[in-house]
Parts: structure tokens; sequence; C-alpha cells
């Protein structure tokens, strides 16, 4: 029998997920929308198993780099109003692999350089109009 998987410490509750959403909403989608000219995206969507299918890409390709400890980091993009009709000036969230080669100077605790040698992950679907949590 698998061992039962534990609660992150950094989970936080429906409660304070809804307060950080409405939030964002409450101070920011107006002027989205008015500057914009449309409603943008503000949620994204990917599988559980498409999650851990990227997961271990990088830590597949920092193990062969020697990178002991690779982590993540979530950027906030907009899709060219030239490319993806569909999705044109929307935005969009992309995954960035980070970790420090052996003997490289990261940017400190806490804050790992990107790993731009590993792709970073994009592709997501959203809803339209957004869903609300």
């Amino acid at each position: 029998m698998a061992k039962k998987v534990q609660r992150p410490q950094k989970c936080i509750t429906r409660e304070e997920a809804k307060e950080l959403h409405d939030n964002w909403c409450t101070k920011r989608v107006g002027h989205l929308k008015k500057n914009l000219g449309f409603e943008d995206a503000r949620e994204f969507h990917w599988s559980v198993a498409e999650l851990e299918e990227y997961l271990a890409y990088v830590k597949q390709e920092s193990a062969e780099q020697g990178i002991k400890d690779p982590g993540i980091r979530i950027y906030m993009g907009a899709y060219p109003k030239s490319k993806c009709k569909m999705k044109k000036g929307m935005s969009t969230l992309f995954l960035a692999p980070t970790g420090s080669r052996p003997g490289a100077s990261g940017k400190g605790d806490g804050d790992p350089e990107n790993n731009y040698d590993i792709d970073a992950f994009n592709k997501g679907g959203n809803g339209f109009p957004p869903n609300d949590y």
C-alpha cells in the first residue's frame, strides 16, 4: 500500500483562495477590460497527468545537468495578437524550470535562476468567460 501523502504546508483553504481571487477580480478585471476592450483570461487549467509529465521531464533534465533541487517559476504572459486567433492578446501562464548547476552562483536564497536549457510549459486551457473560484 502506498504511503499516505500529507497536506503540504503551503496549501491554503478554500476561503483563502476565494479571497485572493475576489481581490484580484475587484482590483484588476475592470481595468483590464477597459484597457483591452475584452474580458481577459484569469484562470488556466492543466490536467494532473500533464503537470506530472512536465515535472518528470524537468527532474530528468535537471538531474542530467547536475541540478539537485530544481524548481518551477510561474510567469504571466500574453499571446500576440497576430497568433492564435482564438486567444489573440489574451493572458496566459507558463511554467519555467529553475535551478543552478553545481558551482554556479544563483540569485540567493529562495530565488533560483531560470534554467533556460529546459523548455518552458504552456498551452493550458482557460475558461471563457473566465470561471470564478
